[in-house]
Order: C-alpha cells, then structure tokens, then sequence
C-alpha cells in the first residue's frame, strides 16, 4: 500500500511530538540557541551553579532527543523522502558539537574534591543526579585532561569509521548474485536470505547460503581489514582512557560486574550438551545423512495455521500478557488505541520492528504487521519495550529515567515468553504445540546460546589484538570455526562457509553488546516464571524494575526483580528451561 491508503488509526501519532515539519524547524532553531554551556567552565565548584549546568543540560536533552525522534521516525514512514535524512543529518551535526561544547564537565569534575561530590549525593537538591554523580566519582581514574577530552570528541566521527565503513560493505557494495524466489528472478538480500533459510526447500537453502556466503568471501580481505580496524580503535580507547582491558571498559561503561561475563560463559559452555542433543534431534527429524548449517533454520513443524488480522492479534496479546496485571492490560490497550504504533508495511517504509520513545512523550512501534504467528510475538516483544520505557519516564526523573541497553531486552522478552506459555498452556492442536516447543527452543538457541557464542569471539579476538597479535582472516576464521565446533557439536557439517560467519555480524562493530542479549533472555525467562508462579509480589517487583530507569546500576534493579545475575543461579535456571523444553518436544515428537 501507500502511506495515503492506510486507515488513520493504524498510523502512529507523530504530531504527539511535533505538530508540523515547521514546529521542529522552529524547535531546531530553539535548541542552537540554548547550546550554551561555556559559562559553567571552571565554575561547577559551586553547587548552585552545578544545579543549573545540570538544569540546563536536561532541558537541552529534552527538547534535543524530541527534535531526533522526530526525524529519524518521519524518514522511517517514507525513506525516499530526502527531506527528512537532511533533519536526521542535521540533530546528528547538533549532537556533535553538544559533545565538544561538554568536554570540559567530566575533566572538571574528576578535579573536584571527592568529599565536596560526596556531600552533593545527600544533597536533596541534587536527588535526580545522585547516580550520575557516584558514576563521575568511580570514573575519575579514567578522566582524561579536559583538552585530551576534545581531541578524543573531535575525533569521534573518524573512530566510526570502521562502523560506516562495514555498513556501506553490507548494505551497498555487497556483490548479492539474482536467485529465483517465488518464481521471479530477483536480487539475494539480507531479507530474502532469513526468508529462504526458514523455507522448506533445501536445494533453495543450500543455493542461497552458499551464494549469501560468497558473497562475503569475495571482501573478506577488506572486512578482515575493516574488523581488525574497529578493534585497534578499541584497545585504543581502552588504553587511552586507563582501562585494562576493552571488556573491562565496556563494562564499566555499563556498570556491570565482570563476574555477571564470566557466569554467562561459563554457565552456557557447561550446558552445551543440551544443546548438541537438540541440534541431533533436527538431523533424526528431517532424516538428513548430514546436517549443515542452512538446515537450522527450517521448519521441524509444518502445518500450522495461525493467521489473525492486527486487530485479533493485539486482543491476543492483551490476554496473553494478563498475568502482568489490570494496569499493564489497561496501558496496552492505551497504546492501541491512541496510535502508538504504525502497523502496516507501505512503500519505502523502513524494514522490520522497533520501540522508540523520548521524555514528556509517550512510546512508539514501528511495525510491518503481517498475519503470522512470529509478528504476533513481535506485538508482545516491542510492545514490553515500550512499557518499560512508559514505566521508567513516569517514575522517573529525566535524568535517570533512560534505562541501560543492559536490561533493554528484558522486558519485551518476558511479554515473549508469558506470551508463549500462555499458548502452550490454551493449545488444544497438538501440531500447534509442537510448533510453539520448537518457536521456543529457536528462540533460546539464536538468542542465549548463539550470542554467547558470538560474545565468547569477541572476547577472544580482542585479546588476541591486546596480545599485539594480528587479526588475519586466517587466524579469525580458525578462531570461528573451533568456537562453533563446541557450540554446535558433531552432528552438524562444519564447511568453510560457516568458518567465515563472523565477517557479516553488524553487532561485532559495536564491541560487547551482543552478550546483552544472552543475560536478557536469561533475565526474561527468571522473571516470567516468578510471575506465573508467585503472582502479585512477582509482579509488583518486576514493576520496580521497570520503573527504575537508570536510578542505581542495572544488575542492582534486575535483583529488584528478583533476578542476581553475579549469582550462578539465575544462568542455571534458564539451562534448565532449555534442557525441560526440549524434553517435552522430543516427546511430543516421539524421539
């Protein structure tokens, strides 16, 4: 369809935020002025007048995160339309100078007597900085000079390069060959390759993974390049900025305890049996001599019909989710009908699915809703985004009330997994249960047991560069293919190809993100059970947890929650779901 035939009501309410393009314009114009902070220089000594630096900076933040949002979900509705990649371009150029004209807080700041930032954490007046201010006194070790600070702002644009530089690789240069899809001759792309990799033809997998692959292979010297690039800029950074390492100062960063890495690792590579038996269990069901790895996305269960309308889907949800409680239905139902969320798929409307959001407006979904059962589970998963981001603005100041991509993934993925287990529970076709079994034994293998997989290499290749080894595509490769031998096992075909897997992974440029994903699930799957088997107390804590923001250090509110990631047993229990899972589909399957 066009944007013009979609029904209103199924349109996000962008005006919620600006009411024309010439409100932002005008909002722009505001926020150049207000970027004025010179005059706090060598003055925030003085509490009064860091009150108002503070102050200030939260009604520039305000107003500059309204002016992005808007851009960057306007651009999204029509991606053609210029217009709104130059308003995307120019908050990118603000956001730029708003970090030189700050260079000179945290080096001031790291100067100041800790007693004086000490007294300022008991000050009420400073109660919605507290946290920010106990995060400056841990990072003074690693402030540099204020002129350092500059050097390494102004510098900031060049140090993505490597980032930019595989996204053009990826997305523009990539010599993707025609494959026949759908009886028509058409380009491979990053979308028409997931689709086809869950297809039940395997000639057509075989066809596209080998051609999906070549494709990365004919650049893998330039994206070799490219990897060991971003990396160096890594241990740069670490070194620059006093850390021992760049795991260590990615978790700093996040406030996360080193012993909350080393559980996951651990933990997973403890109970990799369970998964080579599940990846057995594909080989016996599909009766395959080999398995290879374009085999592990395809269907074990056929047949199954689950198609709803958006509507019937969203009531589905609402149901699913009713273990949350009356006040989370009541804000779902909100969220549907006073236009959240832009539902259906247009022309040049941006891919896939996401939650956004900004202080003083409520959330929005991007969606590119089609009947199926996995755009469903998608309602759930952006629609528990948006609530946490509701939960933790209206609980919170702005300055604490954006909360870490730590904890990001953890509430959409409890919507997924209550979702889930109220199915299974209300599945009366036997096929639709097996069906769910599998859903969810996929989901946890490609996001807890194939992100620690891809966590487990970046740790390793990073160590390797702070060793001073070269990352050659050779010794990257070999590292690739002996961490997915353990992961997977032997009854699966290790070729070449998979070798290489690593050269297409996009998250790789934004080092020790992806280990994110694992806790989540792990987090997500704690909390869902607590819920469905302690009720209201579950419930009113998981609240907490939402409504933290970024009040204290992300592990310290899941704990709220009742999960304790520093502790072994939460990475066990979610082992333990894997492992009862696949017990209770092996059966249903007759294995």
């Amino acid at each position: 369809m066009k944007r013009n035939e979609v029904n209103e009501r199924y349109k996000w309410k962008i005006e919620d935020i600006f009411a024309s393009d010439e409100e932002w314009e005008k909002g722009f114009a505001d926020s150049e002025k207000k970027l004025d902070f010179a005059k706090y220089s060598g003055k925030l000594g003085d509490s009064e007048t860091l009150l108002m630096f503070f102050k200030q900076n939260d009604e520039f933040c305000i107003s500059f995160e309204k002016l992005i949002l808007y851009a960057h979900m306007k651009h999204d509705e029509d991606t053609s339309i210029s217009k709104y990649g130059a308003y995307y371009s120019k908050v990118v150029a603000l956001s730029a100078k708003y970090s030189v004209e700050l260079a000179f807080f945290e080096p001031e700041m790291a100067k100041m007597d800790e007693k004086y930032l000490d007294s300022l954490i008991s000050d009420k007046r400073f109660a919605a900085y507290d946290y920010q201010i106990k995060r400056l006194i841990a990072n003074k070790p690693h402030v540099l000079s204020e002129n350092e600070e500059k050097l390494i702002s102004l510098a900031g644009e060049t140090l993505e390069t490597f980032r930019e530089t595989f996204g053009m690789i990826d997305n523009v240069d990539l010599p993707l060959p025609e494959i026949e899809f759908e009886g028509e001759k058409t380009t491979l792309s990053h979308g028409t390759y997931s689709i086809i990799l869950h297809s039940e033809n395997r000639e057509k997998r075989k066809e596209a993974y080998d051609k999906y692959y070549a494709a990365y292979n004919s650049l893998i010297n330039t994206i070799t390049s490219t990897y060991y690039g971003n990396v160096k800029k890594d241990v740069f950074l670490s070194k620059a900025y006093k850390f021992s390492s760049c795991l260590e100062r990615a978790l700093f960063n996040e406030d996360v305890d080193k012993s909350v890495y080393d559980n996951l690792l651990k933990t997973v590579d403890a109970n990799l049996p369970s998964m080579h038996r599940y990846v057995a269990d594909r080989k016996k069901l599909f009766g395959y001599d080999k398995l290879y790895f374009y085999d592990m996305y395809a269907p074990l269960v056929g047949g199954v019909e689950f198609k709803m309308d958006y509507d019937e889907a969203y009531d589905l949800v609402i149901k699913g989710l009713a273990p949350l409680g009356e006040e989370y239905q009541k804000l779902l139902k909100k969220g549907h009908d006073e236009r959240w969320i832009d539902v259906h798929e247009t022309e040049c409307k941006r891919s896939g699915a996401y939650s956004t959001g900004c202080f003083g407006v409520h959330p929005f979904v991007l969606l590119n809703y089609q009947p199926t059962i996995s755009d469903v589970f998608t309602i759930a998963h952006e629609m528990g985004h948006s609530l946490h981001t509701w939960f933790s603005a209206a609980n919170q100041p702005y300055s604490k009330s954006d909360y870490r991509i730590f904890v990001a993934e953890v509430a959409s993925t409890v919507n997924e997994v209550l979702l889930l287990k109220y199915l299974l529970k209300n599945a009366e076709d036997e096929n639709l249960k097996k069906y769910l079994l599998n859903y969810y034994l996929d989901s946890m293998r490609a996001t807890l047991h194939r992100q620690t997989m891809f966590a487990e290499f970046e740790y390793e290749a990073h160590a390797m560069a702070e060793r001073s080894e070269p990352l050659t595509k050779e010794n990257l490769c070999n590292l690739y293919a002996e961490i997915g031998k353990k992961y997977y096992g032997d009854a699966i075909e290790h070729d070449y190809n998979i070798s290489t897997e690593w050269t297409r992974i996009p998250h790789f440029y934004t080092a020790f993100y992806v280990y994110k994903y694992s806790t989540g699930i792990i987090s997500a799957i704690n909390i869902a059970n607590r819920i469905l088997t302690e009720g209201d107390s579950a419930v009113k804590d998981y609240f907490k947890f939402l409504s933290g923001g970024s009040s204290t250090d992300p592990v310290s509110l899941l704990k709220l929650a009742g999960v304790d990631l520093t502790k072994q047993q939460p990475f066990d229990f979610a082992m333990q779901e894997f492992d009862k899972t696949l017990t209770e589909f092996e059966k249903l399957m007759g294995i």
